[in-house]
């Protein structure tokens, strides 16, 4: 993609959500890029709030989910009810079978436990590569991102550019609080992963999750046994769009 083509979506994305509520401002999305809208849901509370606007709006938005093999057994529970009461498809991408194969021939189903690189390793074959390849063609990638989530998601824009993927990210709840995003769960009666209710924030696969204990930061569950700087998986690479 050209840096002029590039400028020309986000100033266009830019004006459709311009004073515009999230489901319209979604729905601008989708109308303007049929076929060409994806969100990527691990149906956490924030991914369930923005899956409930698609599936009541009817949006023309590719609903997609990164099944690693390792997800909690909850959160497939979560799906099938999602899908019960929505009756709306989500995609399922999965790891390269070879390459998972590989990997966990030559070092083990659990190395992520033993290095970094192998942690990153096992992520980038189980979601990186998924993702990739979920996203390819596409011009606009909605998320759940908040801004609550890391110290380093505070100063994210709601448009901005994803250089490693080709495309256009938006964050339609990045300032949402947890607070609001519970309430808009529970007065849509949205269906929502049950560890939530047992201290678990950011919920991953099982064995790279755990609940926080009061106090802790969002992201303290999440790869607990490495150095807080490095806990991202290389799915969200936040990367500045000049307008």
């Amino acid at each position: 993609m050209t840096q002029t083509t590039l400028t020309g979506d986000i100033q266009e994305i830019s004006r459709l959500i311009s004073e515009a509520g999230i489901a319209q401002s979604l729905q601008n999305i989708a109308g303007t890029y049929p076929g060409q809208v994806v969100f990527s849901t691990s149906f956490s509370w924030e991914d369930q709030a923005i899956s409930h606007i698609i599936f009541s709006e009817n949006l023309d938005i590719q609903v997609f989910t990164l099944d690693t093999g390792r997800m909690f057994p909850e959160t497939y529970s979560t799906w099938s009810r999602t899908l019960e009461k929505y009756n709306y498809p989500i995609t399922a991408f999965y790891p390269d079978s070879l390459s998972l194969q590989q990997f966990i021939e030559q070092k083990g189903p659990n190395s992520f436990y033993e290095s970094v690189e192998n942690r990153k390793q096992c992520c980038h074959i189980r979601k990186v590569e998924p993702l990739q390849r979920a996203l390819k063609g596409k011009k606009v990638w909605i998320t759940g991102i908040r801004s609550e989530h890391s110290p380093n998601r505070q100063d994210m824009q709601q448009l901005e550019w994803d250089g490693s993927n080709n495309i256009v990210k938006y964050h339609p709840i990045l300032h949402w609080t947890t607070d609001e995003t519970i309430a808009f769960i529970n007065k849509n009666e949205i269906p929502y992963n049950p560890l939530h209710d047992k201290g678990f924030v950011s919920i991953g696969c099982a064995p790279c999750t755990r609940a926080i204990r009061p106090g802790e930061d969002f992201r303290a569950g999440r790869w607990w046994w490495e150095d807080a700087s490095k806990k991202e998986c290389g799915l969200h690479v936040h990367e500045e769009v000049k307008n």
